[in-house]
């Protein structure tokens, strides 16, 4: 009886705690090499790693973005995918701010999708945006001159009015776009969803507590919390981060040239976000 406790402590050490590795995508989606932004090139490998772990009863994945590009996404979805079936190992998606437009394209590679109450998500959709400076040059007395070989290469001239048939081809773009979507959303959501088509595909998002009315999503949760009920409240959350190395640090100098890119970049994610008042 003396060698209970000792044979405990021993039975305790060799019992190891389940490891779960946790992939945070956080960003909008697009394919420039930038920081904060999420595209295959730099989240493939993370997955890879995540997924590579062997003892791992499953994948976790932390989703915060607003979406973006429609190409990055699907490639981003897909590997998730690919690797969930390569691997056997369920995917369990976590949604915090948002998961919006290509963010939730990305959340459907997931077996669940687990939200905060206040989570955005959805916005099935597509949006193409731009400005007209119809008359601009000519008021501050400049001449353009543009050169084309092709009756369709200029569309939606900045300059000049817009055109009927731009406008038709341009809405044929975003309809083959959204159909790829919808079809994405029904192939992994199935019979989850709970609405019509005319309430889910409309571009419209909602709250978590909405999406999991809606099937969108499946239950209101957290990270923590979730893990501990489900693998034990000694689970191991084991962070996926990219590898630094000397190309990954601060690069010290001035250039104007990258200075108007990080500046322009910065706007362009700034105005993502807040779409969603964030």
């Amino acid at each position: 009886m003396a060698d209970r406790p000792a044979r405990n402590w021993l039975a305790r050490i060799m019992r190891r705690s389940p490891v779960i590795p946790v992939v945070k995508l956080h960003g909008v989606i697009a394919a420039d090499q930038r920081q904060g932004r999420l595209n295959i090139a730099n989240v493939g490998p993370l997955l890879e790693r995540a997924f590579a772990i062997k003892s791992a009863p499953a994948v976790a994945i932390v989703i915060n973005s607003p979406g973006g590009s429609p190409v990055q996404s699907r490639l981003i979805s897909k590997r998730i995918r690919d690797l969930a079936d390569e691997h056997d190992k369920p995917v369990l998606v976590f949604v915090e701010d948002a998961a919006a437009s290509g963010g939730y394209f990305i959340a459907v590679a997931g077996d669940e999708i687990i939200v905060d109450p206040s989570s955005i998500v959805g916005s099935i959709g597509v949006i193409m945006a731009g400005f007209g400076f119809v008359g601009a040059l000519e008021k501050l007395g400049i001449d353009r001159r543009v050169h084309t070989a092709g009756n369709n290469k200029s569309t939606l001239d900045p300059f000049l009015p817009e055109k009927q048939s731009d406008i038709e081809r341009v809405k044929q773009f975003e309809l083959d776009i959204h159909g790829v979507f919808i079809d994405a959303v029904k192939a992994r959501r199935g019979n989850k969803l709970k609405a019509d088509d005319d309430v889910l595909f409309t571009g419209e998002w909602w709250t978590g507590l909405r999406g999991v009315e809606l099937g969108l999503v499946d239950a209101i949760g957290d990270l923590h919390q979730t893990l501990r009920d489900r693998f034990g409240r000694d689970v191991e959350l084991r962070m996926i981060a990219p590898k630094r190395g000397w190309l990954s640090l601060p690069r010290f100098g001035f250039s104007a040239s990258g200075l108007t890119s990080d500046l322009a970049a910065t706007i362009e994610d700034r105005a993502a976000w807040a779409r969603f008042g964030l």
